[in-house]
């Protein structure tokens, strides 16, 4: 039998702003938000851990993937009504600018955002320092503060340690949602699966 519960969900969700299912999650979070009345919680993910800090040239995703492959994540996207920018000609290395996320303490799903947005939507480099330093700056974060934060390891341990938390928990790519710190959701699933899924844990 179901309970139902008089309480919205804490939903969880673990990102990686290069992640094009990732930027999805931006429209699915908002659908939650207004649909559940969810929280939403935004963890940091380490995607590419073998990316070089420069990042890697977009040809070769190309080549890896396939033309067609990158098709249909461009309509993917453009089905979410999120906009769509012209991609940078390198894929970035996401770790500072995901270091400096976290550095913003509770911000840091506001800042993990912004950088989805300057990459996806505005074509911005978020490998770039400068790029880092201006997006984080316009979230009101200290410049100073930031370049610290991009010249250390600073919250590094942060990073791998959240990205270790979901892989233990089952995930196996991003995004990864948790909802009620309990039913894992892997992935930028449809609509109605997170409704049938929230529903069955008594969310109405």
């Amino acid at each position: 039998m179901t309970i139902l519960l008089n309480v919205p969900p804490v939903i969880d969700v673990w990102v990686d702003p290069i992640c094009p299912f990732c930027y999805v999650a931006v429209e699915r979070a908002q659908w939650l938000r207004e649909r559940f009345g969810a929280e939403l919680r935004w963890h940091p993910f380490d995607l590419h851990p073998e990316y070089p800090p420069e990042g890697i040239p977009r040809a070769k995703l190309l080549a890896r993937y396939g033309e067609a492959m990158q098709q249909q994540v461009r309509e993917m996207l453009e089905a979410t009504g999120l906009p769509l920018g012209e991609l940078p000609d390198r894929v970035p290395n996401s770790r500072n600018a995901q270091r400096v996320a976290i550095s913003a303490g509770e911000r840091r799903g506001e800042l993990l955002r912004r950088f989805e947005d300057a990459y996806w939507a505005r074509g911005r480099d978020i490998g770039d320092d400068d790029v880092i330093v201006e997006e984080a700056a316009a979230e009101g974060l200290d410049e100073q503060a930031v370049r610290e934060v991009i010249g250390s390891d600073a919250h590094l341990d942060v990073l791998l340690s959240e990205t270790e938390q979901i892989v233990e928990a089952g995930a196996t790519g991003v995004p990864a949602w948790v909802v009620d710190g309990a039913a894992l959701i892997p992935g930028a699933q449809p609509h109605e699966v997170f409704e049938r899924i929230l529903e069955r844990l008594g969310h109405t």
